[in-house]
């Protein structure tokens, strides 16, 4: 054999094993850490966040006494950012209202429409909205709680007056959460889908997480399994408010809830697990009152402006998109929050809740 030939079959020789120790040997490190076993926290802390000043307050009118604008879910349709939030009363009465701008500059000025106005929504208890888009019926879906969960559809979210009349998910409470909800009841519902299942997480203000399933198929419909996911022995530590997202293509969930400071202050604060699918084992991330996901000592306000609220309660992570599944892109959190002035007192359905928007600082993005 020539040298020229015998060159080529020696490469020809090297690029073979290099192809067969390509498939057989086990991966090294860094494939690994790719590995949904293996892979690195794909939402890593910890976080420190900024915040506006009140965007969002009260606009009552001669029929709607409102004292409060507070629980509030969001999402850009059309080139305007779109909030469907909780209102209450002077009576203690609890309804739905929307608002829609271009820009958060415009927040605090636009106009609000409340949806005891609409017909089919009526002049009921309603409260605790969540609005996404369910892309395998193209319809838009409103899930609230009238005690029971209930959800209305729509082709146009920007149009408060066109959500249908509520239907209930369940015929009847869950027996697991009839067992463990203590003095408590269900209340703010969060539904989240993957490729297959859509989940319904909920918390019974007696220290439980729960999750009812069906298929994509079956949404609305066929909701069951329901079990308890996440527990504390405390139940202002595992109290309300909870969200559950898909953090951008990482095949990881962010599970956030409501607390209360027991251990200081009292005061509201959110708490953050992951897992690696929505029927997973949830892990902590941010979730001590020293090492929270979102509370007063990680915010900070504009310089030279006082603590506007040291409560950060009920709110909603600005989605990157609008579907079911719930993502949000993790190298730019915001997340619009109820805040209340610090010395606000009595009764909790004349606290003064108003809106304002998050902005995570410091991230490793």
């Amino acid at each position: 054999m020539t040298a020229p030939r015998m060159r080529t079959f020696i490469s020809a020789l090297v690029l073979v094993l290099l192809a067969v120790c390509v498939t057989v040997l086990p991966p090294g490190p860094a494939a690994a850490d790719n590995s949904r076993t293996g892979r690195p926290d794909a939402l890593p802390g910890p976080f420190t966040w900024s915040s506006t000043g009140p965007l969002i307050s009260p606009k009552p009118d001669a029929t709607h006494p409102i004292v409060s604008v507070k629980d509030p879910t969001v999402f850009r349709y059309r080139n305007r950012w779109h909030v469907y939030a909780t209102t209450a009363d002077t009576t203690g009465a609890w309804s739905l209202a929307h608002t829609g701008f271009a820009d958060w500059a415009s927040a605090p000025a636009a106009p609000q429409t409340f949806l005891d106005d609409n017909p089919d929504i009526g002049d009921r208890y309603a409260a605790a909205p969540q609005v996404f888009y369910f892309a395998p019926r193209k319809l838009w879906y409103m899930v609230f709680q009238t005690g029971p969960p209930v959800y209305s559809i729509t082709t146009d979210p920007g149009d408060p007056g066109s959500w249908s009349e509520p239907k209930p998910f369940f015929d009847a409470e869950p027996p697991v959460l009839t067992e463990n909800k203590g003095s408590g009841g269900w209340l703010d519902f969060w539904t989240v889908c993957d490729p297959t299942d859509c989940s319904l997480f909920f918390s019974d203000g007696n220290g439980h997480m729960y999750r009812s399933r069906t298929t994509v198929g079956e949404f609305p419909s066929g909701f069951r399994d329901t079990t308890i996911v996440l527990s504390e022995p405390n139940r202002f530590d595992l109290f309300e408010a909870s969200n559950v997202y898909r953090i951008g293509d990482s095949g990881t969930y962010l599970m956030l809830v409501e607390a209360l400071a027991t251990k200081s202050d009292w005061r509201r604060y959110f708490r953050a697990w992951t897992a690696d699918s929505l029927d997973g084992t949830w892990t902590p991330l941010a979730e001590t009152e020293a090492n929270a996901f979102i509370r007063s000592n990680n915010v900070t306000f504009a310089a030279g402006q006082p603590a506007r609220t040291v409560d950060f309660s009920h709110g909603d992570l600005i989605r990157d998109g609008v579907d079911q599944t719930q993502t949000i892109d993790p190298c730019r959190l915001r997340f619009l929050y109820q805040g209340i002035d610090p010395a606000a007192s009595g009764d909790y359905s004349q606290l003064p809740w108003r809106l304002g928007l998050l902005s995570r600082t410091g991230s490793s993005c």
